[in-house]
């Protein structure tokens, strides 16, 4: 049975823009693969069309049919991780035996906090009457109108 793995130093999986990660591959294949692929990764989801943007990859040529490696990223400044009502972005490393389908994928938050940032629903600013128009109209009228 194919089985691929991507373990992380300490188990982390939050980051901080140009932090580094470092993790170990590990491989157990029925078949020799001519390499494995990991790569670093985000990708939009939710409506609208998906983005996906590679980062880096590191390619493992003639990894034989089951071992470990181990390897490191140095993280970019951004896009952050976050997540909202219609979309979301997501980091990932992913890993990919060649040739074959194997492929599994660990998802990592990349932020200034080390979490992922929710974004909230922006509450429109409606007019309650013809001074909220303008603005500073209001207060204005309401100096006046003070003995």
């Amino acid at each position: 049975m194919d089985r691929l793995d991507i373990a992380l130093q300490e188990n982390q999986t939050a980051f901080t823009p140009r932090a580094t990660i470092h993790g170990t591959i590990q491989w157990a294949l029925d078949t020799n693969p001519h390499c494995l692929v990991l790569s670093l990764l985000w990708y939009t989801a939710g409506k609208g069309t998906r983005d996906t943007d590679v980062v880096e990859t590191k390619r493992f040529d003639a990894p034989g049919a089951c071992g470990s490696q181990d390897f490191s990223f140095a993280l970019p400044d951004g896009p952050y991780s976050f997540s909202g009502r219609l979309i979301s972005l997501i980091w990932a490393l992913e890993l990919t035996s060649e040739p074959g389908s194997e492929t599994t994928r660990r998802e990592i938050t990349l932020s200034p906090t080390g979490r992922e940032i929710v974004l909230g629903t922006v509450s429109p600013t409606r007019p309650t009457g013809p001074l909220d128009l303008i603005p500073g109209l209001k207060d204005a009228a309401a100096r006046r109108t003070q003995p």
